[in-house]
């Protein structure tokens, strides 16, 4: 069942972390954290939502990058129950789709409930400070192939960000697959 965020409590600050990259490499936010702003995205390698959007994701970054917006990915599933969110098929996802970007893994899942992330895919858009100022979808796509002209709202709002420090006040929600939360205990 589909899922979406709550609507962007602005200027609420951003969460630090240490998190493992499929590089090999820990990142934390300030690693992260660009000099205009900074997105951090919840995605998981197996949800439709997202394997729907990941090329777009993918060409979004690259180009928010450029505006001095840094950018990672976290994948908080838990893979005890989706061995397709595993640590090794995260390493494989990032090739296969060319993630340019840290692919980072929340194994304990503290980061994603820090952050409140409800679904993948669940964007957060902070400004320099790190204050939140999007938390809104990609674009209007939602599972489906993006026509050519449709509005590509992330990016939008992060130029936005990246130019004023503030982002739109009208928000349209991401939607996408619930993270899949470990059972207690495991």
């Amino acid at each position: 069942m589909a899922v979406s965020p709550p609507f962007c409590a602005f200027g609420w600050t951003a969460p630090d972390f240490a998190l493992p990259g499929v590089d090999g490499r820990v990142r934390t936010l300030a690693d992260i954290a660009g000099p205009r702003g900074t997105l951090i995205a919840f995605i998981c390698n197996h949800c439709p939502y997202v394997v729907a959007i990941i090329d777009r994701l993918v060409r979004d970054a690259e180009e928010l990058r450029g505006l001095g917006i840094g950018v990672a990915a976290i994948n908080a599933n838990d893979a005890l129950q989706y061995p397709e969110d595993s640590f090794e098929a995260m390493a494989a996802f990032a090739q296969r789709h060319r993630i340019g970007f840290p692919y980072l893994h929340d194994e304990s899942q503290q980061v994603a409930r820090a952050y409140d992330a409800v679904c993948t895919p669940d964007f957060f858009g902070f400004d320099a400070g790190l204050g939140l100022q999007y938390r809104g979808r990609l674009d209007s796509s939602g599972r489906l192939p993006a026509a050519p002209d449709v509005r590509r709202d992330l990016v939008e709002a992060m130029r936005q960000v990246a130019a004023t420090g503030r982002g739109p006040a009208d928000q349209i929600a991401s939607m996408g697959c619930s993270i899949k939360w470990r059972q207690s205990g495991d």
